[in-house]
């Protein structure tokens, strides 16, 4: 009977690490292959021979060098030389064999070698009898070094004489393999298996499915049991697999002794996957063939850092097409993981490899790392931070048990790791995912195990299990931190809460943050991420724990700043790293449409602040003394709402808010059909623009009977319609106050129609664009309330409004709707620091270069402001302006000059503080009509 794969494995390792450190000279490839055979547990001599003699078309002898008949040809060359020439005498071989006849020698594998690497071709695809020439380009053929042996021995399962199975040439983890299982599960669903135990049913077979492709069952065990102990109808399919899970939760020595040879063939599991007794799950022949399909895939290839999210798409069918959407690349994942404690271990790894002692000690602090993640999901975060963990781990052990010249140092490999699974805690507040959380832990700490097995020669696993990932599944705003893990045994905290903006909330979220903030004014304007902080916050009282969160960029931006960190700040929480914004990826279809912000933060300063900004996709490191709430140099405050300006400057008020139903707006079509019904109303109509028209060019027309005498009113019965329905309109209003305003249907909400050309601000703008399109407009034009007004025509107003003094400004303080800028009058604009008493020559130099900004906008009369201002279109004479304008700005602020915007929002956020505490003093520039 062919010994197991586990044993190859095993062998494989150690003779791949035995030739590689102590490779001998060419005399010895006999034993080279010897020993290559006996991993396989086959002696060479009885199957395969040495210099093997073959007549060639020419009448001579050419020699193999070593030949299995029927089955594996072998040519090898010495170490470093190309083995091209081993592949052209190897087919060639093959083809003096078909020219003799001796067809039932020819083998199936050619395998060529120079002892360091392999290439193992396969001439099953074609049957070579039939061929006249033997090309080795048409075959199925790996390559790999040596040190790989042990990932490719079931490419030799012809050696041990196992039947060979080759899996779809697909990728493991497509869609198709969620197919088949979402597949499976639908069926089950249907057929009334559903809820708790179709979950605990399916983990179990994908951990079966996995653990048949990594070793931990034997090869194919799983399948053949499937395909060779169950009907073909699937009728007692339910049957065999809750027998199979029982003797998976069974220790060998309480095994029956009759018990089916193949069951008794899979190993004792343990830790309570297999634990529980679920009802049998009825399958017919369609089900069957779907979980035997399933077997086809191999999912060794899986990491089980996505093994949980791919368990999410199956059980939620609608987004099975999106997977990918479900979870984190490791990429950035791994942001979060480096800044948070690794790149600390390395650097500590670094200093103290040289020095056995040091590296022992460092080794042990390994051992007693616990990490937290209170919104872990499927287990992502916990997964990657483990396999990081243990790959740290192991480099440490190979130093340390590196063997000197002439040295031997026996270990025992399974006391080596320190580093295990019940390390890990974390908080999910659905059962599916905790449990796929904890299987995903194993199968990790089993691939671990593998890769330590490599850099020792010995084959390494920890079957049956006994410690698992500590998941607790519940609500991780009520629930009680520290009765899960105290503060005091916890090193770090780390993940991804969840992202739900504050307008988004239900009713269960709303209480759930109402109970974290307790009682904190305006906490209803705070993300659903935020909670998280607060919990945080309370946590780590009094230790030295670091956080590390992935949340959305909201909580840096806009009015939550200011809410949450001020808060924060006076609990003695400070930012110790974050990553500025940057789209959160998704690992198989692309980008998920969110940009984050990652956030370390723990009580009291670090010595060593990180700040990482990142464009086109690179990012850059600096390290700043502080780091603001605004992500960027700065201090330990945040802007909150003003209700008047910070300096002396005009206030912004919204626009004209009808609330009319849309009665008194015309496009031209509307209105000239209008008037010619009502001639009378012609003078009543004044140009309308909001934010779209004002952006895009284009204008709408609005009937303002505001200032109509009565008299004439009374004459013009199609204006009397439009009241009537604006009145009807405002009294079906659920809104008290607009039912009130119905008492003066011919007025506005909001009236805001100044007396001279004024500036439009537009509330929304893309974030693309450099400015935002600010501009001048007649004061007989009516503005709507998606705008802010200014009223002024001030040059030197609109040159400071539109430059980037003022943008970097916007892009850190002002809110966002989805990516687009929100613009603020109390927050952005009332809060903003203009210069601190400009001279009137560079007041006269911006309105010059402000000036110039109009008139070269004026060159396009028929081109928007969206046209102008789309990064990829704008006039190169456009652009310069702006520039010029930009320095003319810059000046007024200060002699040298800013590199960009993050020096500008330094300089800002210092003048801003300085503002506040009543140490400057701005004179108003005078007001020109």
């Amino acid at each position: 009977m062919p010994i197991s794969w586990n044993e190859i494995r095993h062998n494989a390792i150690r003779f791949s690490r035995e030739w590689s450190e102590e490779y001998r000279e060419d005399a010895e490839a006999k034993t080279f292959w010897d020993e290559f055979f006996g991993v396989f547990g086959v002696r060479r001599r009885t199957v395969a021979s040495f210099e093997h003699p073959v007549r060639s078309i020419r009448g001579t002898y050419g020699y193999i060098d070593l030949f299995w008949q029927g089955m594996v040809l072998v040519e090898h060359k010495s170490r470093g030389h190309s083995l091209d020439k081993a592949e052209s005498q190897a087919f060639s071989y093959i083809q003096d064999l078909a020219r003799a006849g001796r067809h039932d020698e020819i083998p199936r594998y050619v395998l060529l070698s120079d002892f360091a690497l392999f290439a193992l071709y396969d001439l099953e695809p074609e049957d070579p009898r039939d061929l006249p020439l033997f090309d080795q380009f048409h075959y199925r053929h790996v390559e790999f070094p040596l040190a790989d042996l042990h990932r490719y021995i079931h490419e030799f399962a012809f050696i041990p004489g196992y039947k060979q199975h080759h899996f779809a040439d697909q990728d493991p983890i497509n869609i198709k393999a969620v197919e088949i299982l979402g597949h499976l599960h639908d069926t089950l669903e249907s057929g009334g298996y559903r809820g708790h135990e179709l979950e605990r049913f399916l983990v179990r077979i994908l951990f079966c499915l996995f653990a048949e492709d990594t070793g931990l069952f034997e090869r194919e065990s799983f399948h053949l049991y499937i395909e060779n102990r169950t009907s073909e109808d699937g009728s007692d399919l339910g049957q065999h697999l809750a027998r199979l899970f029982e003797v998976l939760n069974t220790p060998p020595e309480e095994r029956q002794a009759n018990l089916d040879e193949m069951l008794a063939g899979f190993r004792y599991v343990n830790g309570e996957l297999f634990a529980e007794r679920l009802g049998f799950a009825d399958f017919n022949r369609e089900m069957r063939n779907a979980l035997l399909g399933c077997t086809r895939f191999d999912w060794s290839k899986i990491s089980p850092a996505i093994f949980g999210s791919l368990f999410q798409a199956v059980m939620q069918p609608k987004e099975r097409r999106q997977l990918g959407g479900h979870y984190t690349s490791e990429r950035d994942i791994l942001k979060v993981v480096r800044s948070l404690f690794l790149d600390e271990l390395r650097a500590e790894f670094a200093r103290v490899r040289k020095n056995r002692a040091q590296l022992a000690r460092f080794h042990t602090k390994l051992g007693t790392l616990r990490f937290f993640d209170p919104a872990c999901g499927c287990g992502n975060f916990l997964v990657l931070t483990y396999r990081e963990l243990r790959e740290l781990e192991i480099e440490v052990l190979t130093t340390l048990h590196r063997r000197r010249k002439g040295e031997e140092e026996e270990l025992d490999i399974h006391a080596l790791s320190v580093v295990d699974v019940d390390a890990f805690y974390g908080i999910e507040i659905q059962e599916w995912p905790a449990r796929i959380a904890e299987v995903a832990m194993w199968l990790m700490d089993h691939q671990m195990n593998l890769r330590l097995s490599e850099a020792f020669g010995r084959y390494f696993h920890r079957l049956p299990l006994r410690k698992s990932a500590h998941i607790t599944q519940g609500n991780a705003l009520r629930l009680d931190w520290k009765a899960v893990l105290p503060p005091q045994k916890c090193s770090y905290v780390l993940g991804n809460p969840p992202f739900v903006g504050a307008k988004f909330q239900n009713d269960q979220q709303r209480e759930e943050m109402a109970l974290v903030t307790n009682g904190l004014k305006h906490a209803g304007l705070l993300d659903y991420v935020t909670g998280w902080y607060f919990k945080a916050a309370s946590y780590i009282n009094g230790t030295s724990i670091c956080v590390g969160f992935v949340s959305t960029n909201s909580i840096s931006q806009g009015e939550q700043v200011g809410i949450l960190w001020n808060e924060l700040f006076s609990q003695g929480i400070r930012i110790h790293f974050a990553h500025r914004t940057f789209a959160w990826e998704s690992e198989a279809r692309g980008k998920a449409h969110v940009h984050v912000v990652i956030i370390g933060f723990g009580r009291g300063n670090s010595r060593d602040k990180r700040l990482y900004q990142y464009e086109n996709g690179s990012a850059t490191v600096t390290h700043p003394r502080n780091i603001s709430p605004y992500l960027v140099e700065g201090r330990n405050m945040a802007v909150v709402n003003r209700e008047t300006p910070l300096c002396d400057v005009p206030e912004i008020g919204i626009g004209n808010k009808p609330i009319d139903g849309g009665y008194y707006l015309f496009s031209e079509t509307e209105k000239a059909d209008f008037v010619r019904l009502e001639p009378q109303s012609a003078p009543f109509f004044r140009p309308w623009v909001g934010a779209d028209e004002f952006i895009n060019g284009y204008t709408r027309w609005c009937l303002w009977l505001g200032e109509c005498p009565p008299s004439q009113l009374r004459r013009m019965p199609e204006a009397r319609k439009r009241i009537e329905a604006v009145k009807a309109f405002r009294l079906a209003s659920k809104s008290l106050p607009t039912q009130n305003l119905a008492s003066t249907p011919t007025h506005f909400h909001v009236e805001n129609m100044p007396d001279i050309d004024f500036l439009v601000i537009p509330k929304t703008s893309s974030e693309k664009r450099v400015y935002i399109p600010i501009g001048y407009v007649d004061r007989g034009t009516l503005v709507g309330d998606a705008c802010f007004i200014l009223p002024s025509d001030n040059l030197y107003y609109f040159g400071v409004l539109t430059s980037a003094m003022h943008m970097a400004w916007v892009r850190h303080v002002c809110g966002r709707l989805e990516s687009r800028y929100r613009y603020s009058a109390k927050l952005v604009y009332n809060n903003f620091p203009w210069p601190e008493n400009p001279t009137e020559k560079q007041k006269a130099a911006v309105e010059t270069k402000a000036q110039r900004v109009l008139d070269v906008r004026a060159k396009y009369p028929a081109t928007s402001l969206a046209d102008l201002y789309d990064p990829l279109a704008t006039p190169r004479d456009l652009t310069e302006a702006h520039r010029s304008l930009d320095r003319a700005v810059d000046h007024c602020y200060r002699r040298q000059p800013f590199n960009g915007d993050l020096s500008r929002i330094t300089f800002l956020f210092d003048l801003y503080e300085k503002y506040t505490a009543g140490l400057l003093r701005v004179e108003k520039p005078p007001r020109r009509r």
